[in-house]
């Protein structure tokens, strides 16, 4: 990459300003307009040259047959990196962000969910926003909870805080000792594992200790062990697809880049190798085929005491408005988490033990 002093102040300024101006206008930018700008004052041969020279340095390229230049992908880079200057939230897109988390004890999977519909709808832009559950969580408690004759209902408690509770209906009556018993076999065989532990193995070895009762509560221990793989998978939530296809630049190649963005694994995979708290990555920057014609804006959150334990990722194409957008994605990570984690900490427990 270019230090900061490859590159002389008037450059720098062309520079900045070609990209702010394709990324408002989409058109590629000429010397005569350059020439108007308060901050260049010099003649289109001069700014021309110029252009000439960030061309062979791969910072500005030449669409088609068209007088302008627009900057190449390692010209964002060197933007972002050297030139930008993010644009501060004010106090009323602050308090219009607030807004849309003003939720008492929120459901935290709803909540994941309605961000990335939210933040989709506010940026304009296709929205992710996940969970990372870390190797270390392990269960803190299962309950069941009788709540009908033949239904009852599965309460997990995890060591990072999560809460998950399942309805189960079951083809024997639920007594006061059936739900005594599994609650104290359970406290045995599965509180105190580590989520990645109870695997489908390990459930059917729960199944063959429970001996004559374990055709009794194959239900149960099928729910318990889709509760695990639900809290190992951590959340995944994509909306706001459909705004792509309001950039040309995107139309060409969109189900590809749909499907690859509705794969939970691939996604999670290219996220996976993001380790910033905030990372931005520009078209053929990123190592996925699917996504060389647009940016991908991440940040990344902390729920409690778990550190970049979510993460919510904005994609767009490549002329975004960075300076813009990655203040408020950061904001509105930060908000999430904060929410998250007051949501796990102190929502209240009615008597049987599930959140109000």
């Amino acid at each position: 990459m270019l230090s900061r002093m490859d590159l002389d102040q008037r450059k720098r300024r062309i520079l900045t300003a070609i990209t702010e101006t394709y990324i408002r206008t989409g058109e590629p930018v000429g010397s005569k307009l350059l020439s108007y700008y308060p901050n260049i004052q010099v003649s289109p041969a001069t700014i021309r040259n110029d252009m000439a020279i960030l061309f062979d340095q791969g910072l500005l390229e030449q669409p088609h047959t068209s007088a302008g230049r627009v900057p190449s992908h390692l010209g964002y880079r060197v933007y972002i990196d050297q030139l930008m200057e993010c644009e501060p939230l004010t106090p009323a897109e602050r308090s219009e962000i607030d807004a849309l988390f003003n939720i008492k004890y929120p459901d935290p999977n709803r909540l994941l969910a309605d961000a990335a519909k939210s933040l989709a709808a506010y940026t304009g832009c296709a929205t992710i926003s996940t969970t990372i559950t870390r190797s270390d969580v392990s269960v803190r408690k299962i309950q069941l909870i009788a709540v009908g004759v033949r239904t009852m209902v599965i309460l997990l408690v995890t060591s990072s805080g999560e809460i998950r509770n399942k309805v189960c209906r079951v083809d024997f009556a639920v007594t006061p000792e059936i739900v005594r018993f599994f609650n104290q076999f359970a406290s045995g065989w599965l509180s105190n594992r580590s989520i990645e532990e109870i695997t489908n193995a390990y459930i059917g070895s729960a199944a063959v200790a429970l001996g004559e009762y374990s055709r009794v509560f194959t239900p149960v221990l099928g729910a318990i062990y889709e509760l695990c793989k639900e809290i190992h998978d951590g959340a995944y939530y994509v909306n706001g697809l459909s705004n792509l296809l309001a950039y040309p630049e995107l139309r060409e190649g969109a189900h590809e880049l749909f499907t690859f963005l509705e794969n939970r694994d691939q996604t999670r995979r290219m996220l996976a190798m993001i380790t910033q708290r905030t990372n931005v990555t520009v078209g053929r920057e990123n190592p996925n085929q699917e996504l060389t014609s647009a940016s991908v804006l991440v940040s990344r959150y902390d729920i409690g005491r778990e550190k970049n334990s979510g993460m919510i990722a904005l994609v767009g194409p490549v002329r975004i408005n960075y300076a813009r957008l990655i203040p408020h994605l950061e904001y509105f990570a930060q908000t999430m988490g904060k929410l998250l984690t007051e949501t796990i900490e102190q929502a209240p427990l009615d008597e049987s033990g599930l959140t109000m």
